[in-house]
């Protein structure tokens, strides 16, 4: 199988990095240990604002719980389908940025022969990933920053319902290299919304996100995911944990008041490709 095209992240290196065993280094000595779950950590001192940044381990258990229980998959099985459409060559470079549990980049890996990477903030993440999915690379870094891949070395991105850095997307994929990328649908949650929060706005986030895209890629397709599930108090809770809506302490009555609910879960998927105008980022353009 060919090798992630992984870049090093010291800044003013960025040369692409070679696998060494339990490490990863570049031709100018950068050197980063591989965890022994498995994933690396090529985050920077000055990209993170936390010292353990990111999703903890119960979001992270939470998120995975939920897809192992059906609730989410119907995202996952679109992207799948997706990427059978495509005509991706075998063994395409396939990142997802934001990658949590592991979980979408798993599915896409079964179902075509990849070269994964997931990039996500948190380690818990990395080491939960890792370890369900030991043949894919997961990798620790901050996906708002520079991304730490070659230039031109992705064939597809994926940002489901994460983080999203168009500049950084048109740098790493190649010319041909298309974006997928999923935000909550309008109605996505409305039934937890409106009793937990006490009301449901519904708001349709893509035609900023297609705004954000324009500078470096054209929106090619659009569509919308949905599945109604019948959630019981563990789950309605996971999924609470999972988004953070029931953080806030003047929901805690209506926490506790959950039993069973009706929950649509949706999102609305956007594939973007290159701009006609072909503009991308150079390499000294991209801080």
């Amino acid at each position: 199988m060919a090798a992630p095209p992984l870049a090093c992240t010291v800044r003013g290196c960025g040369l692409g990095l070679e696998s060494r065993g339990r490490a990863w280094a570049c031709p100018r000595g950068h050197s980063y240990d591989v965890a022994r779950s498995g994933y690396v950590n090529l985050l920077q001192p000055q990209d993170r604002k936390a010292r353990a940044p990111g999703d903890k381990p119960a979001a992270v258990a939470a998120r995975s719980s939920l897809l192992a229980a059906g609730v989410g998959r119907a995202l996952i099985d679109d992207v799948v389908r997706r990427v059978r459409t495509l005509g991706l060559p075998d063994e395409a470079v396939v990142v997802d940025l934001g990658s949590g549990s592991g979980d979408a980049l798993g599915a896409v890996a079964a179902a075509h022969p990849i070269v994964g990477v997931g990039i996500d903030l948190s380690a818990a993440a990395a080491e939960h990933a890792a370890r369900r999915f030991p043949l894919l690379t997961w990798v620790v870094a901050n996906a708002d920053r520079r991304l730490p891949l070659v230039d031109g070395s992705v064939d597809l991105v994926l940002s489901l319902h994460a983080r999203r850095n168009p500049a950084e997307c048109a740098r790493v994929l190649s010319p041909s290299g298309l974006l997928i990328v999923a935000v909550p649908a309008a109605d996505d949650l409305i039934e937890l919304r409106t009793i937990v929060l006490g009301g449901g706005a519904e708001h349709d986030r893509v035609p900023s996100l297609v705004s954000e895209h324009a500078p470096f890629f054209e929106l090619r397709d659009r569509s919308t995911v949905r599945e109604r599930q019948r959630l019981d108090r563990p789950a309605l809770l996971a999924l609470l944990g999972a988004t953070y809506r029931g953080a806030r302490t003047s929901a805690a009555r209506r926490v506790e008041a959950l039993t069973v609910l009706d929950v649509t879960v949706a999102a609305d998927v956007c594939v973007f490709g290159p701009g006609v105008d072909g503009d991308r980022p150079s390499e000294k353009a991209v801080p």
